[in-house]
């Protein structure tokens, strides 16, 4: 049986650079969408291989996200842990002319994966897109 899978994709009208730049600030992203209260790197600001990050969103728990993945300006996976399942958070650039795709993806391993997307798969279908237009939203204004 498949894993349960979420992605959202979105063409943002803005370089790739400026979206990695936005992307990766990951600290800042609750003032982007309130599909998370809080965003706090253990290890340091940026993602980085091995840094970890507590993010707090409404209506889920408290959760530590680890980066296992890291592709400098196109993509980088984190993953965190609960008791019966683990998942994954993907977030991949690809440049299209001026603009960029954006894509988000959640998915989720483990005995526990399909009784909690069973309970929590509109919620995360709707963080997903929330983060996402926010994201675009954040990329297409000028750099600080």
């Amino acid at each position: 049986m498949p894993m349960p899978t979420y992605t959202n994709a979105t063409t943002v009208d803005a370089p790739a650079e400026r979206v990695w730049q936005v992307l990766t600030d990951v600290e800042h992203w609750p003032e982007l969408t309130a599909s998370m209260t809080s965003v706090r790197g253990l290890d340091g600001p940026r993602p980085v291989l091995g840094a970890r990050f507590e993010v707090r969103q409404p209506r889920l728990r408290p959760a530590v996200w680890t980066v296992t993945r890291l592709v400098e300006g196109t993509a980088f996976d984190w993953e965190s842990h609960a008791p019966g399942v683990r998942t994954r958070g993907t977030h991949r650039l690809e440049p299209a002319g001026s603009s960029t795709r954006l894509t988000l993806t959640i998915d989720q391993s483990g005995v526990l994966a399909w009784p909690l997307a069973f309970l929590a798969a509109r919620t995360i279908r709707r963080y997903l897109a929330m983060e996402a237009a926010g994201l675009a939203a954040a990329s297409t204004r000028p750099a600080p």
